[in-house]
């Protein structure tokens, strides 16, 4: 009896981190460039003699989604899209190098190019643009060039880090950056080709989210039932005992 209920609570709990996941999805359901996460689970034995049949249901790390978002045309200079699997390097709040699928770039008060907050990197590290130029663009191999006044041609400044990654080498970081797994900055990699003018939107799907969701509940509710059924046969035994 007692082995019901370690797989029932152990299972009721992966539901509710499950839920928790895909409610992070459909939260970023219009985020751009934001990679939706799957969530998997495996059992594990439980440790300690005479324990053998006693199974638990935890959470395994999660898998990023890898399909694309949808791309949509924006003209800004300093949009782009991602093409194919590709992230491009930016400086975590740590320091620490970590990447994105974000492409909407911005430029600050001392020239620094940054998305969401976050450095691009390039290069030679953190890419800044030279003051006064009157125009700027990305090549598709994420070369920025700028066109200072005075000159007839533009002017290359640095190159994107772009990265293509094995989807088993990355995860998640706690603030929704896609990191290394082993903890190492990825090596760039030249096939990895940008798109200018335009924008990826998130690949998540609210409706496979919402079903994904309406599954988990159900499957909770059954967890808590065989929960219920593992007390009343407790309470059985003892009635017999007592009896």
């Amino acid at each position: 009896m007692d082995a019901l209920i370690y797989t029932a609570m152990s299972g009721a709990d992966r539901m509710l981190k499950a839920q928790q996941i895909h409610a992070n999805n459909l939260a970023n359901a219009e985020t751009g460039g934001f990679r939706a996460d799957i969530d998997a689970a495996t059992s594990q034995a439980v440790p300690g003699y005479g324990y053998d049949a006693r199974l638990l249901s935890q959470n395994a790390p999660t898998v990023l989604d890898s399909r694309n978002g949808a791309v949509v045309e924006t003209g800004r200079d300093l949009d782009i899209a991602l093409q194919g699997d590709g992230f491009m390097a930016i400086s975590a709040a740590d320091g620490s190098e970590a990447y994105t699928r974000a492409g909407s770039m911005v430029v600050g008060p001392d020239g620094a190019l940054s998305v969401n907050g976050h450095p691009v990197l390039g290069d030679g590290g953190a890419i800044t643009l030279p003051e006064g130029y009157t125009k700027v663009s990305v090549a598709a191999d994420g070369t920025i060039s700028v066109l200072n006044p005075g000159d007839t041609e533009m002017q290359p400044v640095d190159k994107l880090k772009l990265v293509k990654p094995d989807p088993r080498e990355v995860g998640k970081s706690a603030d929704g950056l896609i990191v290394s797994r082993q903890g190492r900055p990825l090596a760039a990699d030249d096939t990895v080709t940008v798109q200018g003018g335009h924008l990826e939107r998130s690949n998540v799907s609210a409706v496979e989210e919402m079903v994904a969701t309406m599954t988990l509940n159900r499957n909770f509710e059954m967890q808590m039932k065989l929960f219920n059924a593992a007390s009343d046969m407790n309470e059985a035994g003892n009635r017999l005992v007592r009896a």
